[in-house]
């Protein structure tokens, strides 16, 4: 009775609890909920109406509105974080830009100094709303960013006229542009473009706060809307689409956009009653020269010890790029022997003041820096005595002009004409373009050293490659043609570490200048010496001055 009463009870829970589940779910299923409760509908506060939504559209991005637009916030973010650096290093650029332009009008209208009091950028960056990239068929690349910027700068530029010190601020500044960016043309060479070309597709939009002696000018009735509508014509006159603004990168050789241009001689003459530095009432003065925007070390006179009216009488050269922008920063120091050297004063010249071709000598009164609001310039004292010439390249070397004795005669090829060539001084402008199938025993890491007059010069090394491209320039000055002058090419390779066998040659050439001094312009591949296959390619230019 007991294992009949077990099997039945577990078949008993077997059949009843499938059963019991099955009756419960029809149960469910047919029964009806005795209470219905709606739902409780709120109309929304929030809710925009046509005229609001009118009102928020402008800020909308495009990305939002056109399927066209890319969002890219990632470009932001990068943008953001870079912002501090950036607002530097653009308001050190316009300051150094600037400077030479207030010179000018030193002197002028009464006014005896201009600079700027606070320049700064803000903390807020501008903010790209979306971004289009357009395909063309040309050899281009578009892109149309929407920029919006509502910024906080602090720029506040200081006028001396007599002693009466005038202040003008430009704060709380809102732009809103559509430019076009145009990248052409798209060649093989780093940056990969030649060119850029702005245009605007609308007016912009431009907003700001403008303060003239602490006063708020934007507060005069009429004033706002008529400086701001000005501004608004003036920049679509000169860039509204389809009138570009053209910046050139690279030229049609693909290399650098800004080649020389000419020479500038100085002559560090003397210097006269400099401050006293030393312990015995004396100083050890030496003059620093340099030309702004350009990477090369500046160039420096000997050192005179013991004086106060130091006589030097060098000369040195330095190679101009861009006249027009360019300033000669000249630097005068007290020599230490440990320690760093103090400041004896400094000047800078604009080579826009220059006339081409004619020696000028100057005075210049020493200062401590550039800011004409510094208390401590009347406190220093000193000048130094300058000489300075101005040389042009001759843009056809051939062409005569000046005695007759700087010129070389030469018969031409066609029609047996008679041609001269310039024999006085000039630059030599090497460019190293690159080298095919180099072969080291050891590595392939190459580099060039460029040898002239034993002037060393070296392009960049490239690691674990046959074929390197340098597209490096080099300039030698001459003070004569280098009719019977050679210059020296080698290609080498550099294994990094303390190794044996770290470097060794890869082949050498030496090309004789003669030609080039003739043609102006020499363009060659050379096969290497001492390689089995590998040739270098080369382009050699003479300027004559």
């Amino acid at each position: 009775m007991g294992l009949l009463s077990f099997l039945l009870g577990i078949f008993g829970f077997g059949i009843g609890i499938p059963i019991g589940f099955l009756i419960a779910f029809f149960i469910f299923v047919h029964s009806e909920a005795t209470e219905i409760t709606d739902p409780i509908i709120r109309p929304n506060d929030h809710e925009f109406d046509t005229s609001s939504v009118l009102d928020v559209f402008p800020e909308i991005p495009l990305w939002v509105k056109h399927p066209d637009y890319d969002r890219i916030d990632w470009l932001n973010k990068f943008v953001s974080d870079l912002w501090p650096y950036l607002d530097k290093a653009i308001c050190s650029t316009a300051r150094s830009n600037l400077e030479p332009i207030f010179a000018e009008y030193i002197g002028k209208y009464c006014i005896r100094s201009v600079d700027f009091k606070t320049l700064t950028l803000g903390t807020l960056p501008p903010i790209i709303h979306g971004i289009k990239v357009c395909e063309t068929n040309e050899n281009e690349l578009i892109l149309e960013p929407a920029l919006r910027w509502a910024g906080n700068p602090n720029i506040t530029l200081a006028l001396k006229f007599f002693s009466l010190q005038i202040t003008v601020q430009l704060l709380d500044v809102q732009i809103r542009a559509a430019p076009r960016i145009v990248l052409k043309p798209l060649v093989p060479a780093f940056p990969c473009f030649a060119g850029i070309a702005v245009s605007l597709m609308e007016k912009p939009e431009v907003d700001f706060g403008l303060k003239l002696v602490g006063g708020d000018m934007m507060a005069i009735p009429g004033l706002y809307q008529f400086i701001q509508e000005t501004i608004r014509n003036q920049i679509s006159a000169l860039y509204l689409w389809p009138q570009p603004l053209e910046i050139p990168i690279l030229d049609g050789s693909l290399g650098a956009i800004k080649k020389p241009v000419g020479i500038l001689h100085v002559k560090v003459i003397r210097a006269i009653r400099l401050l006293k530095m030393d312990i015995f009432g004396a100083s050890d003065p030496y003059v620093q020269l340099s030309l702004s925007g350009e990477r090369i070390p500046a160039k420096k006179t000997s050192v005179k010890m013991k004086t106060l009216n130091p006589e030097w009488n060098e000369d040195f050269k330095l190679t101009v790029k861009d006249p027009e922008t360019q300033v000669l920063q000249l630097h005068v120091y007290d020599w230490e022997k440990v320690g760093t050297h103090d400041k004896l004063g400094m000047q800078v010249v604009p080579l826009r003041s220059l006339t081409p071709n004619e020696t000028k000598e100057l005075t210049l009164d020493l200062v401590k820096n550039t800011n004409p609001n510094d208390p401590q310039d009347k406190k220093w004292r000193g000048q130094l005595v300058v000489e300075l010439t101005f040389s042009l390249f001759r843009e056809e070397s051939k062409r005569l002009s000046g005695p007759l004795d700087r010129f070389e005669r030469k018969e031409s090829e066609v029609g047996k004409a008679t041609e001269y060539v310039y024999l006085g001084a000039g630059l030599l402008l090497v460019t190293v373009e690159g080298a095919k199938d180099l072969e080291g025993k050891h590595h392939n890491n190459p580099y060039a050293v460029v040898i002239c007059r034993g002037e060393q010069k070296k392009t960049k090394m490239i690691k674990k490659c046959r074929d390197p491209i340098w597209n490096e320039e080099f300039q030698f000055d001459f003070e004569e043609a280098p009719l019977k002058e050679k210059i020296h090419i080698e290609v080498k390779s550099k294994r990094r570490g303390l190794r044996l066998r770290s470097k060794e040659s890869l082949g050498y050439v030496d090309i004789n200048l003669h030609d080039v001094v003739h043609n102006g312009r020499l363009k060659e591949k050379y096969h290497l010496i001492n390689s089995k296959n590998g040739a270098v390619q080369v382009e050699i230019k003479w300027k004559a001055i």
